[in-house]
């Protein structure tokens, strides 16, 4: 009842207003923020280490699974930072809009959404060089009556994603073929609209072909044979004003379309639709579930001794046995969280493969660490990484460091401080120092795990609740 009064109040509403393709629109900001994008090329994203690149969360995106991070632009972006010899950190939006102004305002560098290539879209960004093509569909429910011509869309409500490419197809088959339908634009990813389908909530949506036919596999009530639009160029965009960046991207594409490596990626996750469904429908899957673990509740319990968010303990769980409880490193490590005999002994370890003993083992030893911290680094995400650094490397050699630190004026206080020295351990100059209790050490693996360790907790806290 209520479905129907819904669609009755849009048709009497598109039949005062008339134009139903651009009724629902809302007016755009008159911030021309392209204009002046921010001079930020490749030179000064190597020189700082990383590159940002905007992702959906979807199943074909970017998505966590098992405490792990996949998903086609994910691992595509993770080989192109490679290449540059950066680290890849992801922003996860689904409102292409609100992509485009961080793009241009330099909170990112890279949108990887597989946008088609328009003219409207080359005033905000300059574009790569395909990574594929793409085509898009109707997504309705199997039903006597469906839809199974453009024609038939008459009088239909139609619910799209915003600022997608989908209005303006909706908008020239209307001109094309003389009909009225109305259509809705709403913030969220395409995959968020076939849900809504699926669940009855809406009867009509467009998305990408693939995504389509991926999500046409996991259900069966789903209909997507009606052609939208037919395959058109999609690629990543970059701000106008960075070409070489725009150059580096380019040539990394000519580069994987030669090796087979695009076409691999595209196979694993697009066409092997088995493999596709039973990732995204586990409950260790931030698309279906809010599970990173089977080990959850221990996480949950370890971190609420710790005073940490439990997906922080997850991330650096994950970092070090993967959660496989049986992990044994080639040092000798144990158990969850890795421990050495000395430390699972001097913790009160019996049975480092039981999970329960093997994490309060490691939780107990991160909370001596916290201990041996606190007044030295008081603030507690300062502490965190320091922590982190000191459950990797040892605590003696990140103290060297804040000694280092304290030495040279430094803020010892401050992780980017004391990393800043404990990769300095390496050179003879620094570890040689008479302050420096430890000698050489490989520091800048252990700045490096905590890297890791945080760029994945970031993932955890946008894609899994609290």
């Amino acid at each position: 009842m209520k479905k129907a009064f819904t669609i009755t109040l849009y048709l009497l509403v598109f039949t005062l207003f008339g134009v139903q393709c651009t009724f629902f629109e809302k007016e755009k900001k008159q911030e021309n923020y392209w204009e002046n994008p921010v001079p930020l090329d490749l030179e000064e994203i190597v020189k700082r280490g990383y590159i940002r690149a905007i992702v959906d969360n979807s199943s074909t995106s970017y998505y966590i699974y098992r405490g792990r991070r996949m998903g086609y632009e994910f691992e595509m972006l993770r080989n192109f930072a490679s290449n540059l010899g950066v680290r890849l950190h992801l922003i996860v939006k689904s409102d292409i809009d609100e992509a485009f102004y961080l793009l241009n305002k330099g909170k990112a560098d890279i949108i990887a959404m597989n946008l088609e290539v328009t003219e409207e879209r080359q005033k905000f960004a300059q574009f790569t060089e395909p990574l594929g093509q793409m085509g898009t569909v109707l997504v309705q429910r199997k039903q006597p009556s469906k839809i199974d011509s453009v024609e038939k869309l008459e009088n239909k409500v139609i619910h799209i994603r915003k600022d997608a490419v989908y209005k303006a197809q909706l908008c020239e088959l209307q001109k094309a073929h003389g009909i009225s339908f109305s259509v809705l634009e709403e913030k969220g990813d395409s995959e968020n609209f076939v849900q809504k389908v699926v669940k009855k909530e809406i009867d009509y949506t467009i998305v990408d072909r693939v995504v389509g036919l991926v999500n046409a596999t996991y259900y069966d009530n789903l209909d997507v044979s009606l052609e939208i639009s037919p395959k058109s160029d999609v690629a990543w965009a970059v701000r106008t004003n960075a070409p070489d960046l725009q150059k580096s991207i380019n040539e990394w594409i000519g580069q994987k379309n030669k090796s087979g490596y695009i076409n691999m990626m595209y196979a694993k996750y697009f066409q092997n639709s088995k493999n596709s469904y039973f990732r995204s429908n586990s409950p260790f899957s931030s698309l279906a579930g809010n599970n990173i673990s089977p080990f959850d509740g221990l996480i949950q319990k370890g971190a609420e001794t710790l005073g940490w968010d439990w997906r922080l303990l997850a991330s650096l769980v994950y970092k070090e046995s993967r959660f496989d409880t049986a992990a044994t490193s080639y040092a000798g490590a144990v158990g969850l969280l890795q421990l050495m005999p000395v430390t699972l002994e001097r913790f009160g370890v019996e049975d480092p493969n039981d999970p329960l003993q093997s994490l309060m083992g490691g939780v107990n030893y991160l909370r001596y660490l916290d201990k041996f911290w606190r007044e030295r680094v008081p603030e507690s995400n300062e502490r965190i990484k320091v922590i982190l650094a000191s459950y990797n490397i040892g605590h003696g050699h990140v103290e060297d460091a804040w000694k280092l630190a304290v030495k040279y004026g430094k803020n010892a206080q401050n992780w980017e401080s004391i990393s800043h020295f404990l990769k300095l351990k390496s050179d003879p100059e620094y570890y040689r120092d008479p302050i420096v209790n430890l000698g050489f050490a490989k520091g800048h693996l252990a700045v490096n795990y905590v890297d890791d360790i945080m760029i994945l907790y970031d993932s955890y806290r946008v894609l899994i609740e609290p």
